[in-house]
């Protein structure tokens, strides 16, 4: 199994599908489905009965997971979306870099 180039809490860009140019901080990732679910893109609507515990019930929308391949991630310091590589830092830990502009993301 491949390692994922996002995780959870990263800030994504959508590159392609429906919701092309969105950006939105990942809140799931899925690494054995490829998927991950980013905040406010691929909306899906669930309608819901009422319960005790949404005794309101209702239309509830959620983020649906979208492939991971159609996600970029956002650079902290040059803020586009880039690629990344791995390096090992001095203390022997594998560090996500930049492509661009070659700083470490985390």
């Amino acid at each position: 199994m491949a390692k994922m180039h996002v995780k959870a809490g990263d800030q994504v860009e959508v590159l392609s599908g429906e919701d092309v140019g969105k950006r939105g901080k990942v809140l799931e990732a899925h690494p054995k489905k490829h998927t991950v679910r980013v905040d406010g893109v691929n909306i899906q609507k669930k309608h819901s009965r009422p319960t005790r515990t949404n005794p309101q019930g209702g239309v509830i929308e959620s983020a649906g997971p979208i492939d991971a391949s159609k996600v970029g991630l956002v650079c902290p310091s040059c803020r586009k979306p880039s690629r990344l590589g791995r390096e090992r830092s001095a203390d022997g830990e594998v560090v996500r870099v930049c492509k661009r502009c070659s700083k470490a993301i985390d």
